[in-house]
């Protein structure tokens, strides 16, 4: 059971004892020692009902909290607060067992459901770009925090693979050749200009890519093959930037357009069995009440748009699926379609009402001058690019990099470089906009996925040096330890509350006070002195184990890796 539940259930003990109700019992966190470990202000609206001061109710509940076991101390503050302090030996038993338990405290939910996460949703008819990159970094760090907590989590990877450009992509890869196609696939962003110089500049062969397109929806055997070769190659562009991010998303992943192409007759047949559907200036739509412009489905000649082809895959996820959350993790600017898109989803029936939608919004990368993210000449960044430069600019951040061999140096450069990139993104709030700045993502100061890394380190540095058996019985003995030991044992609080609200930002804010607490504890409670009461020295070095422990798996759920020295 999570930290804060146990104290609400005290909580609720005292009030049902003093034969008081109170509805939504909820305690939050105090700001500063001082008040207290946690506070419970439920007492003022109450009074007003009661026509009572919430002071004399809140003493009257102080006076039924039991403080022989989670809580030692109460009082009334303020105006009808009630502060709590939780009992160091109890905490001290609790964070043991959270050292031993290889999730480190973390339940799993007693009651899991099917999520469906959509993330990344590259095109095949381009290389992957800097603005692919926050999709694929969130998605995946939700994907892992809902898994880690018990959800069926399927992932799914909704990929551009239908359309126009492609007729005349794949009359180009038969015009030069599988071969030389393939070779020159390598880079696909100059693949693309070629193929379009030849399509602007040669009306055969744009009438030939008109062609193209429509017999790879008839379903043309050559046609098919050439685009499956195409998709092919440039999935495993995909695969090589996924491999660098470490971010877990593979074949089975992938839910292309393609797929839903034989399921967008069947939404307009089932909104239209619905009544859903009118006909405007000779296309399909579904109007909405309060809104002014349509959803449109079909259009006159025939043809479908994106909102049918998502209209698709929530039917699909939510009927063949048995998703119960569907969330998509797409830019904050698409948050009219898909506003748009759940509305007509849920009132169709197509969803039904017991399924969670959820546009999972995020902002723009800036640059320092707070443009968005380009090359010097104004181009889009390849994300392969960027990717490679961090773990080049790591390898430079890296002190004593002689103490390593080549192979440990890239190694530890890629896991500090890469780790610098998501950490940088997922520790703002995703719907803000942020810098891209790599000499601060890259410093180990401030909130930065290095300086948790290197905390992490400096624990490992700790055990080599002590070189003997680390315990599991942890005492808190001080105030400071009191404060990180607390902290530890929210961890389950933390990772629930950001799983709720799909905010990575508030682990790393989290992980970053660990750490910061940590360090202040290292300077103030020495572990490996030889004045150190061996009994000391034991619960302190398995409080550094245990903190160890929620870096490591803090990190391991933002895909994150840690390193034993740096």
């Amino acid at each position: 059971m999570k930290l804060k539940e146990q104290i609400n259930l005290y909580i609720e003990d005292a009030l049902a004892n003093a034969s008081i109700k109170v509805e939504n019992i909820s305690v939050s966190e105090a700001g500063k020692p001082e008040f207290g470990d946690y506070q419970f202000n439920g007492i003022m609206p109450l009074a007003k009902t009661l026509k009572r001061n919430p002071r004399e109710i809140a003493a009257e509940v102080v006076s039924c909290i039991d403080t022989s076991g989670l809580i030692t101390k109460a009082e009334v503050a303020g105006p009808g607060f009630i502060n709590l302090w939780l009992n160091d030996s109890w905490m001290s038993e609790a964070a043991g067992r959270m050292l031993a338990d290889p999730r480190v405290g973390v339940e799993k939910k007693p009651y899991p459901i099917k999520v469906v996460i959509d993330y990344s949703g590259p095109n095949m008819a381009k290389e992957m770009h800097v603005g692919h990159l926050r999709s694929t970094i969130i998605g995946d760090t939700l994907s892992n925090l809902l898994s880690f907590l018990g959800d069926e989590v399927i992932r799914q990877n909704h990929i551009g693979d239908w359309g126009t450009q492609f007729g005349m992509l794949i009359a180009y890869l038969e015009e030069i050749g599988l071969e030389t196609g393939s070779k020159n696939l390598k880079d696909l962003e100059q693949f693309y200009k070629s193929a379009k110089r030849r399509f602007d500049e040669d009306a055969a062969f744009a009438d030939k890519a008109r062609e193209y397109v429509v017999k790879i929806q008839s379903g043309d055997p050559h046609c098919l093959k050439l685009w499956k070769k195409f998709i092919d190659i440039s999935l495993g562009h995909c695969e090589e930037i996924y491999d660098k991010l470490d971010v877990n998303l593979g074949r089975e992943d992938v839910r292309a357009e393609s797929f839903y192409n034989e399921k967008l007759p069947e939404v307009i047949k089932a909104l239209e069995e619905k009544g859903h559907l009118q006909v405007s200036e000779g296309a399909k739509c579904v109007f909405l009440e309060g809104e002014e412009i349509p959803l449109i489905v079909q259009k006159g000649d025939g043809g479908y748009l994106y909102a049918t082809t998502d209209l698709a895959a929530l039917w699909f996820r939510a009927e063949a699926l048995g998703a119960k959350r569907i969330s998509y993790v797409v830019d904050a600017r698409q948050a009219g379609h898909f506003k748009q898109v759940f509305r007509v989803a849920k009132e169709s029936g197509l969803v039904g009402e017991d399924v969670l939608l959820e546009h999972i919004a995020f902002g723009t990368m800036m640059d320092k001058g707070g443009k968005p993210f380009k090359t010097r000449d104004g181009s889009t960044v390849k994300l392969v690019d960027l990717l490679d430069e961090a773990v080049i600019r790591a390898k430079e951040a890296i002190k004593a990099k002689e103490e390593y061999s080549p192979a440990e140096l890239e190694n530890l450069a890629r896991i500090v470089g890469i780790g610098a990139v998501k950490y940088a993104d997922l520790s703002i709030h995703r719907e803000s906009n942020y810098i891209f700045d790599w000499e601060k993502m890259l410093s180990l100061e401030g909130n930065t996925s290095l300086y948790q890394q290197y905390a992490y380190a400096r624990i490992m540095s700790i055990f080599r040096k002590y070189d003997g058996e680390i315990g599991q019985t942890i005492v808190v003995g001080n105030e400071i330890e009191h404060r990180l030991v607390l902290l530890l044992l929210r961890f389950s609080d933390v990772l629930e509350r950001a799983a709720k609200d799909a905010a990575p930002h508030q682990i790393t804010s989290y992980l970053y006070d660990v750490t910061t607490l940590f360090m202040r504890f290292y300077e103030q409670n020495p572990i490996l002195r030889e004045h150190v009461e061996e009994s000391v020295r034991q619960s302190r070095l398995a409080l550094s184990a245990l903190t160890a422990n929620v870096i490591r798996q803090g990190l391991s759920i933002l895909g994150i890796g840690v390193v034993e020295r740096l």
